[in-house]
């Protein structure tokens, strides 16, 4: 049977707000008050989101990031640093008791990503799910290199023409999933790698080549330009065909508004983004 969750597009809006209402939904599946969402935004300033456990100075040039007039933030997910600019952001929030959910990290991602997958079927690419099967490609999943998201690998990668199209991350807490992530219309290599730390030029661009070689953009295997409405069309037909959901809007009440701008202020405050 076809199940109902929520869907809301909250479009453009600056890295504060999209983060602090990315862990509100959270709070509000958790405590039963909405049923399941998908969430599309995108950002107002292009902004660097950094993964929880990284550690800012050490490997974030934050003036760099500044001087290029980019917003900075701290996800409450793990991974590696993201460039947010041109690009459809999602988020899934679900409980992890839902039937469909299975209980580990890596299965859950890739049923979500199921969702992903057919959205870029739907907009006539030939996606698929690289499993890392010898034993040298999981040794790098548990050591990765490098600050930067797109250039590490990860089980159940989403690949189109032998290269990583979307990153995501997860995390769990309060009973409830959420996963976000990045799907890049198009993106901007050289300022992408100016704002991270590297011991030396030649292991930067080492890094980047790496990267090109890795990653890829809608607009960079298509013919003709795709635009964000037709990312948002195909992405959203593509999570309620491959989750099996149909879709149900969702206006959020007064005090949930609320709720949203308390938890901005954390993302807003040094203390957070400087977290040790």
């Amino acid at each position: 049977m076809t199940e109902t969750w929520h869907f809301i597009n909250t479009g453009q809006h600056d890295p504060y707000y999209n983060m602090a209402l990315d862990e509100a939904l959270l709070n509000f599946v958790s405590r039963g008050e909405i049923d399941p969402v998908i969430r599309f935004y995108t950002w107002d300033p292009p902004t660097l989101s950094i993964g929880y456990f990284q550690r800012l100075e050490k490997e974030i040039d934050i003036d760099m990031v500044r001087k290029k007039g980019y917003g900075l933030v701290r996800r409450q997910t793990g991974g590696r640093g993201v460039l947010h600019d041109k690009e459809l952001t999602y988020s899934v929030i679900v409980p992890e008791s839902h039937p469909a959910m299975p209980k580990t990290v890596t299965e859950a991602y890739r049923v979500i990503s199921n969702g992903l997958l057919e959205g870029f079927k739907s907009l006539g690419f030939d996606a698929y799910f690289a499993i890392p099967r010898s034993k040298e490609e999981r040794e790098k999943l548990k050591q990765p290199r490098s600050s930067v998201c797109f250039d590490a690998p990860s089980w159940y990668e989403l690949v189109v023409e032998g290269k990583k199209i979307a990153g995501s991350a997860q995390t769990r807490q309060k009973g409830v999933i959420l996963q976000h992530g990045s799907i890049l219309q198009s993106i901007d290599i050289d300022d992408l790698f100016d704002m991270f730390i590297y011991k030396n030029d030649r292991l930067k661009s080492k890094m980047k080549d790496a990267f090109v070689e890795k990653a890829i953009a809608i607009n960079d295997l298509s013919d003709k330009h795709v635009t964000l409405s037709e990312m948002e069309d195909a992405f959203k037909k593509g999570f309620a065909k491959g989750l099996n959901i149909n879709f149900k809007p969702l206006e959020l009440t007064k005090a949930q508004q609320q709720e949203v701008h308390e938890l901005e202020k954390k993302y807003r405050s040094d203390e957070f983004l400087y977290r040790k």
